[in-house]
């Protein structure tokens, strides 16, 4: 079965829940979602906003504090938030690019080996029985080294121990300084075995909520190399579908599983930053427009606050006073413009008790966008 670009399309959004707000609650919209950007604190709060129907961001703030959606370094290697029950699998499924990574030549200069991180894991891990800052962490550390830890010690073992950060301060639940605490469930498992088991689970979660996808979307979405990617959709073989793609490639996808038509209409949408959907993919095409990747993802990373348009990437937005600046990319209808003020002033009711300004600090790439059309959605 052949699908076109803008079924596939249409695949992400009616799993990811962009094609209509659906009424649940915060941790069945995180399980749904399957995982969400969070190394800014303000963007799972506005991704789910995106996605749920009334959505009260007290809900999240509570499932964050008993832990039943957890902030970890997962996929990628950068901080997720995800359903607590998913957290183990996923962190499995990574051990191996995590200790590659982490322990490599930043870690050992500080004079510590692989192995010494491994002895120290569970000591943390018992040490992180309550939320501890960094400051408590290095401190735990060099008691047990004899000496404060050198640059790169703390670093590695903070993020190959399978610690959850933990909340520390409104308006988002997390701050700009982390603390740190141990998942309820103890350490996970680190065994070849373990983490090719927990890969295939996790390549079937994300199928759930991004597939259809090709062996190189699966790489880039866990950032794991090719041959495990491969490897784990061949061990699920039958309990897989294949596709064939626009270009010939070859997808896999779960039996049953969501593809709308392509002509299925697509809400207007102001998306957080770094939002999931323009990052699962090796093709990020299937969401965000190629001459737009370098407007939207900046030279240091950072991924803007965009405009969904049809389904689309049309341009970006941030708070201004009086309301919402969306600039876009290309012309849009005056029906686009009245959908995306509707939406504007849905967010600014949402913004005004918790952080009206969000994403201020990153302003300075406005003054870097290519020409474009701008206008102020007013907030009343």
């Amino acid at each position: 079965m052949r699908i076109t670009e803008r079924e596939l399309n249409r695949s992400t959004l009616v799993r990811q829940l962009l094609l209509r707000r659906e009424p649940l609650d915060a941790v069945e919209g995180v399980r749904r979602v399957v995982a969400l950007q969070a190394q800014q604190p303000a963007s799972p709060y506005i991704a789910l906003w995106n996605r749920l129907a009334g959505f009260d961001p007290a809900g999240l703030d509570e499932a964050f504090t008993d832990h039943r959606v957890v902030k970890a370094t997962l996929m990628r290697l950068t901080l997720h938030a995800v359903h607590a029950g998913d957290h183990p699998a996923f962190r499995e499924a990574m051990h191996p690019v995590v200790r590659a990574s982490r322990l490599g030549s930043r870690f050992t200069a500080s004079g510590l080996t692989a192995e010494d991180a491994d002895a120290l894991v569970p000591q943390l891990l018992e040490f992180a029985d309550r939320p501890r800052t960094n400051a408590e962490c290095e401190a735990w550390l060099g008691e047990r080294l004899g000496a404060p830890p050198k640059d790169g010690a703390w670093w590695g073992l903070r993020q190959y121990t399978p610690l959850l950060h933990a909340p520390t301060a409104p308006p988002w639940s997390f701050g700009h300084r982390p603390a740190y605490i141990a998942p309820p469930g103890g350490p996970v498992r680190t065994d070849a075995e373990a983490s090719a088991a927990s890969l295939r689970t996790l390549v079937v979660r994300y199928l759930e909520g991004f597939g259809p996808a090709s062996v190189l979307d699966v790489a880039q979405f866990a950032m794991v190399t090719r041959t495990r990617a491969r490897a784990a959709l061949a061990e699920l073989g039958g309990e897989l579908e294949r596709l064939t793609g626009p270009a010939g490639e070859e997808l896999f996808d779960l039996p049953g599983a969501p593809r709308p038509d392509g002509d299925r209409a697509a809400p207007p949408r102001l998306m957080a930053m770094w939002d999931s959907v323009l990052l699962a993919y090796a093709d990020r095409g299937r969401v965000l427009p190629s001459a737009y990747r370098k407007a939207v993802i900046r030279t240091n990373g950072d991924v803007l606050p965009t405009l969904l348009v049809d389904g689309y990437v049309a341009g970006v937005w941030r708070p201004v006073a009086g309301g919402i600046e969306a600039t876009a990319f290309h012309p849009l209808s005056d029906g686009v413009w009245e959908e995306l003020a509707a939406e504007a002033r849905s967010l600014v009711g949402f913004l005004a008790d918790r952080e009206p300004e969000v994403y201020r600090r990153y302003g300075h790439w406005w003054s870097r966008l290519p020409d474009a059309s701008v206008r102020v959605l007013p907030g009343g």
